[in-house]
């Protein structure tokens, strides 16, 4: 039994120095994406205020947030409602789906339509390759799972779908879309459908993947 405990607790300081140094280079990196992109929208003339919003359009920047806030918020807060929130094994393996679309569909649908150098290619690099590997990883060594049910996935497709939703009605407004394959004005409105119809589906099958995973290994301590 003292065994069992002191390896339990092993574990456990393992897994918050893990969280600790992975969420504070997540937080670096979103910091510097920051940086880079305000900077960028007010040399070519749009203000801050514009480089503010793009900023928090993509799909991308928000769910590193998750991400970070999963790692960090628990380190930072003892007894909470957030804590306990951000600790749950159905919201960790949801950011665990969310963040490894992020690294799937930026390698499938958006790596070879630009090159980015300089800090630019270490703030893309740590975004979208760093983070979900680091995650899913995370989340494979050291999230409980064996309480994830299938019916999860209804309440994990909230996001994405408001995501969706919020991102073409901001480009239908002021013409601007944060990614490719979502531009209405040039593609029209049933292809981007389709494409969000096709990652959603991609979101299903990885989520249904963990969940399947999770249900595999049981693990609940």
């Amino acid at each position: 039994m003292k065994i069992r405990a002191n390896s339990a607790r092993r574990s456990l300081n393992f897994s918050a120095i893990y969280a600790a140094i992975a969420g504070s280079l997540v937080w670096l990196s979103l910091g510097l994406q920051f940086y880079l992109l305000t900077a960028k929208t007010i040399e070519n003339g749009s203000g801050l205020w514009v480089g503010i919003a793009r900023y928090f359009g993509y799909f991308t920047i928000l769910t590193n947030i998750l991400v970070a806030l999963v790692w960090t918020v628990p380190l930072l807060i003892g007894r909470s409602r957030w804590r306990k929130y951000l600790t749950r094994s159905s919201v960790r393996t949801a950011a665990a789906a969310y963040i490894a679309i992020v690294g799937l569909g930026y390698s499938l649908l958006l790596r070879h339509l630009w090159n980015p150098e300089g800090w630019q290619l270490v703030a893309d690099r740590m975004l979208h390759d760093f983070t979900p590997i680091a995650y899913v990883l995370f989340w494979f060594l050291f999230v409980p799972k064996g309480d994830l049910r299938w019916r999860d996935l209804r309440s994990w497709l909230v996001y994405p779908l408001v995501y969706l939703t919020i991102a073409l009605l901001r480009g239908a407004i002021f013409g601007w879309y944060p990614y490719p394959f979502l531009e209405a004005n040039n593609l029209g409105y049933v292809q981007v459908f389709l494409n969000s119809g096709m990652l959603l589906i991609g979101f299903l099958v990885v989520s249904s993947l963990l969940i399947g995973i999770g249900r595999l290994t049981g693990r609940t301590d």
